[in-house]
């Protein structure tokens, strides 16, 4: 970039125009004691005049005596003005005798019709002699336009001026006047005129060892509404800066890690990359200073593409602890490059659990080298326990969730996976989104892993693509409320068979997470969740393979028994919803809620060339005693492609069974059925027809009835052909009706007093009301 400030002080000799007046030795002809204009009185001659030859502060010099109210030293000559040139005058004076006056810087504007410019300001402002002997300066401004510092703003008329000195106050004083100077400042407006302010102005060296954390801040506090223009080279900053001004980088900044850029007026992903010269580093720069005062509630990163080589530790960057202040990073792509930053740590180690502390590992060996965020397994460790938080000091570990059946002392494996954006070394973060922005994973990274604590996180029209291990990682209640709306989730896992992936799109410790119209693809599952009030929304998940009979994953996963929440209008395909207890210490029943509090309506079920003994929803106990309590499956569609199911529901019984006997609150009503062999409905409406006169008729629903359950509740029993004996002789009979028949507990048998037969009607339910 061309200097601009040279251009500016050379513009007198460029444009060859002669501003500085004669020296007094060369003669006061040149000299007027009135305006200065031809035929004005001249000091040649002049009794209160005269030459000095050698005085001891100024050489040659002019003594002049103040013989009126005003006296007036004027340069005779027309010194030129043009329009945006500025002009100072400067005199230095001392009293040598008599009293003492004051002095200001006077002029003459003169038009291009060679007449006096009426109505200008013309006079500078006046300082005073004080004391004999004392060299005392005075200058002022002459320009055309209105500007700080400017005395004599003169416009566009004038053209030229007389210029030089006044002498006013009392009479009678001797002094004595170096000569004059007269400079073209235009340099000093340049940037004003311009809208631009040069850093260098105020004391910048862009040599990257200079701190000029003060002249960015003087530069910033005078801008008043101007760009500030950082010039070529390299500019340190020493501590955190925040300017309010719009700054415009031609040179870059060297700034420790610690310290904060913020600029407040182009508060963008662009503006950090010009001020840093480097998209990383800046993208850093500008993550460190969102989490700050930025006057601003979002990063956005202009559509830029971040080539990321290692994860992004936010609370490294940040320096902060905590967030809990909305703010939003939009706009933008991650990318991770090849880097051994993304490498996965894995460290293996004896530790001791009690159900006592249910979220507690003791005694741990080699405690120093496990991270915060690493995925605890081992023998009775659930899916998706974290490592919340590590005490070298009491060797213990907090965990995400507890153990269902983990040994009192035992060894566990910590797998520490990387992650773009990492905020496990916040405690506390809530109300940060990303919005349009795509994480391309590339096999190498997973993509976000949650504070310990905090609500509301979301992601919002993003693209997670190829994560190697995982979407979006709970290593605590950072999940509270998650939102994931709109979003995209693609594994890394496409040609891996169902069964053997291991990647999971995402996973909640906390309750109210909103899952609303995303579509996750081929994951080993799409999340796994514990607490209650989770809502799915218009989603698509599927996790299909390229096989023929194969076995399928869970696609959602809960944890937690009783979840008191909606999965509604979805298209789930090739998975399953998994009701578990896993997440329980104590996985018996004890005298708390069990499985249920779901309804699951109006969604859309498919699965092609899966294995006969797959199913839609399934539950598995972690421990005995448990049932189901509320659950209602309803306006479903269910289809298999390439081959039929059984049917769409089961129990897992790889670790306990369901209590049938306590069953209450299911509805499977009002689905349909494709590919299924065996309906599901509670409670089913069933027509029975008994060919033979018997006293017992044993009816058998239990195809219908939902996860085996047992035939406990016969709500009513209407016969449609009139009941006759062995020879058609018409009966009136009224049966008793006994439920849980049979060994299986799952028929129902209707008992006459008389032996008869006929067709009836019966609705049998497998579960109680209450």
């Amino acid at each position: 970039m061309q200097d601009v400030k040279g251009v500016a002080m050379n513009k007198a000799m460029t444009d060859g125009l002669v501003l500085m007046p004669p020296a007094f030795a060369e003669g006061l002809g040149r000299w007027s004691s009135e305006d200065g204009t031809p035929g004005s009185a001249r000091y040649e001659g002049a009794p209160n005049a005269a030459l000095v030859a050698a005085d001891a502060d100024f050489g040659g010099c002019l003594e002049l005596v103040k013989t009126g109210p005003v006296t007036k030293l004027r340069y005779m000559g027309e010194t030129p003005l043009r329009p945006g040139m500025y002009l100072k005058i400067t005199a230095r004076v001392k009293a040598v005798a008599g009293n003492l006056p004051t002095l200001r810087i006077a002029g003459w504007a003169g038009s291009a019709a060679l007449s006096h410019v009426p109505g200008l300001t013309e006079t500078g402002p006046e300082v005073a002699l004080t004391a004999y002997g004392e060299v005392v300066e005075v200058s002022a401004i002459v320009g055309s336009g209105v500007r700080g510092g400017v005395a004599m703003p003169w416009g566009m008329q004038a053209v030229y001026g007389h210029f030089g000195l006044d002498l006013t106050g009392p009479t009678g004083g001797t002094v004595r006047i170096d000569d004059l100077a007269i400079e073209d400042v235009s340099h000093y407006f340049l940037a004003d005129s311009s809208g631009v302010i040069d850093l260098r102005d105020y004391g910048a060296v862009g040599d990257g060892v200079t701190d000029c954390h003060a002249a960015f801040q003087a530069a910033d506090a005078a801008a008043e509404g101007r760009r500030i223009l950082v010039p070529a080279g390299r500019y340190r900053i020493g501590s955190t800066l925040s300017m309010r001004s719009e700054v415009t980088f031609d040179g870059t900044l060297v700034m420790p890690a610690a310290a904060r850029l913020t600029l407040q007026r182009e508060f963008h992903l662009n503006s950090y990359i010009d001020a840093f010269g480097d998209e990383l580093t800046g993208f850093r720069k500008a993550l460190q200073a969102l989490f700050y005062y930025s006057d601003h509630d979002s990063l956005d990163m202009c559509g830029r593409r971040i080539e990321l080589s290692e994860p992004l530790d936010v609370a490294a960057i940040t320096g902060a602890s905590t967030l809990e202040v909305r703010r939003v990073i939009r706009n933008g792509q991650i990318n991770a490059v090849e880097s051994g930053a993304w490498e996965t740590a894995f460290v293996t180690s004896t530790a001791s659990y009690s159900a006592a502390a249910p979220r507690r590992l003791t005694n741990v060996a080699n405690v120093a080298n496990i991270a915060v965020g690493a995925l605890v397994t081992g023998t009775g460790v659930g899916r998706e326990v974290y490592v919340r938080e590590v005490n070298i000091g009491a060797q213990t570990i907090t965990l995400s969730q507890p153990l269902h059946a983990a040994k009192a002392t035992q060894s566990y494996t910590f797998t520490r996976f990387r992650y773009c954006f990492d905020f496990s070394g916040l405690s506390k973060l809530s109300q940060f989104a990303f919005s349009d922005v795509e994480f391309l994973c590339n096999g190498r990274a997973s993509a976000v892993m949650l504070a310990p604590a905090g609500n509301t996180f979301q992601l919002r029209d993003c693209h997670i693509k190829a994560p190697r291990h995982r979407g979006v990682t709970s290593i605590g209640e950072g999940c509270q409320d998650l939102h994931l709306d709109r979003c995209f989730f693609v594994s890394n896992e496409q040609a891996v068979a169902a069964a053997d992936r291991q990647s999971i799109a995402f996973n909640v410790n906390a309750n109210d997470a909103k899952i609303r119209d995303t579509r996750f693809q081929r994951f080993g599952h799409t999340g796994v969740l514990f607490g209650n009030g989770h809502l799915f929304v218009g989603n698509h998940w599927f996790q299909g393979d390229n096989g023929t009979d194969t076995p399928r994953k869970a696609g959602i996963v809960f944890t937690y028994p009783n979840l008191k929440s909606v999965i509604t209008g979805n298209y789930l395909d090739n998975s399953f919803i998994e009701m578990t207890n896993e997440h329980d210490a104590a996985p018996e029943f004890n005298a708390e809620y069990s499985f249920g509090g779901l309804t699951v309506t109006g969604n859309i079920f498919t699965v092609n060339d899966s294995a006969d003994s797959f199913a839609w929803i399934v539950v598995k106990p972690y421990g005995p005693g448990h049932f189901i309590q509320g659950l209602s499956v309803v306006n479903n569609t269910f289809k298999s492609l390439n081959g039929s199911v059984a049917r769409v529901e089961k129990v897992d019984t790889s670790f306990a069974d369901l209590e049938y006997n306590a069953i209450r609150n299911v509805t499977f009503a009002g689905n349909t059925f494709n590919g299924v062999a065996q309906n599901t409905i509670n409670p089913v409406s069933l027509e029975f027809s008994q060919g033979t006169a018997a006293q017992g008729w044993v009816l058998d629903p239990s195809g219908y009835l939902p996860f085996g359950g047992w035939a406990r509740v016969v709500e009513s029993v209407v016969f449609r052909t009139p009941l006759t004996d062995a020879a058609g002789a018409a009966l009136q009979e009224t049966p008793w009706v006994t439920a849980n028949y049979g060994p299986g507990s799952n028929q129902v048998r209707l008992n006459f007093r008389t032996a008869c037969k006929g067709t009836v009607n019966v609705v049998v339910r497998m579960d109680r009301p209450i």
